[in-house]
């Protein structure tokens, strides 16, 4: 006879998503293979989500909520479940990107984790600690759902032309990041600008940088360190870092020559000159 672990759905979002899940799928007289075979995953899958080893997704939800009839039950609760997985540290960052109306970032050397693929954001996560890595990584892209929403947060991405080179992952990976990037050329709440080599000295100089603007808040400042994350609303902060963002994006390429540096540099970097089929 198998062992049913019985969870506390108390316990955490994740535990109790786990604990509905088992409810849901036992009310519809399915087993857990039953379930995975008409969802598309494996029983063994559906097991660890109900006993709470493995974190679901945004796709196993939808399906598994097709399939039990549950009225988007498990897609809601996915959210709150993905977004407790958040290292604690970032989880305040994460809830002010979510409610932020206009988000303005600067990156020094990688691209803006809103903006990563599947594959860049696994070579990111995964470069010191491969632990969990499938469940990171889906908590990761699970935070770009913000531009899903009806009322998406316009917004301005400036990377340093050093992101473009960076490698992450291959020729591959970099190649499909920055093809990812040209995406959004066409989307107006959605803005990417490279700030060149040439520039030289310019006001980045201390680091990357978010500024959060909301509907009627004040302005919010994040900076991140090792494991930790430094959020503010000090005034002179906002003021200084905001002038330091105006400087940047003047110095930044336009939307459109980005475009075209983004686009020379993906043929001539990671082409298929360079062993990329």
């Amino acid at each position: 006879m198998t062992h049913v672990n019985i969870l506390d759905p108390g316990a955490s979002p994740l535990d109790y998503y786990g604990f509905e899940l088992r409810r849901l799928r036992e009310a519809a007289g399915l087993t857990q293979r039953q379930l995975g075979d008409i969802v598309n995953y494996t029983g063994s899958l559906v097991g660890q989500i109900e006993t709470a080893r493995k974190v679901p997704t945004l796709e196993f939800s939808e399906r598994a909520d097709a399939a039990l009839g549950s009225d988007g039950l498990l897609s809601r609760l996915v959210e709150l479940v993905l977004r407790n997985q958040l290292p604690a540290w970032f989880r305040q960052v994460a809830e002010l990107q979510s409610r932020a109306v206009e988000i303005c970032s600067f990156e020094t050397h990688m691209v803006h984790g809103l903006l990563q693929t599947e594959a860049y954001a696994r070579a990111v996560l995964g470069a010191l600690d491969d632990t969990d890595l499938d469940d990171r990584t889906a908590v990761r892209l699970a935070r770009q759902r913000i531009f899903e929403k009806e009322e998406p947060p316009v917004f301005w991405a400036i990377l340093s032309e050093a992101a473009l080179h960076q490698q992450m992952g291959g020729p591959q990976v970099m190649r499909a990041q920055l093809g990812h990037l040209l995406g959004f050329e066409e989307n107006p709440r959605i803005n990417v600008q490279v700030l060149p080599y040439s520039v030289g000295a310019h006001a980045g100089l201390q680091g990357s940088f978010d500024l959060y603007r909301f509907e009627s808040d004040p302005a919010i400042v994040y900076t991140e360190g090792y494991n930790s994350a430094y959020p503010t609303a000090n005034r002179a902060t906002v003021k200084d870092c905001s002038l330091r963002y105006d400087h940047l994006q003047a110095a930044a390429l336009s939307l459109r020559d980005s475009a075209e540096l983004i686009r020379c540099v993906m043929e001539e970097r990671y082409g298929e000159q360079h062993g990329v089929a």
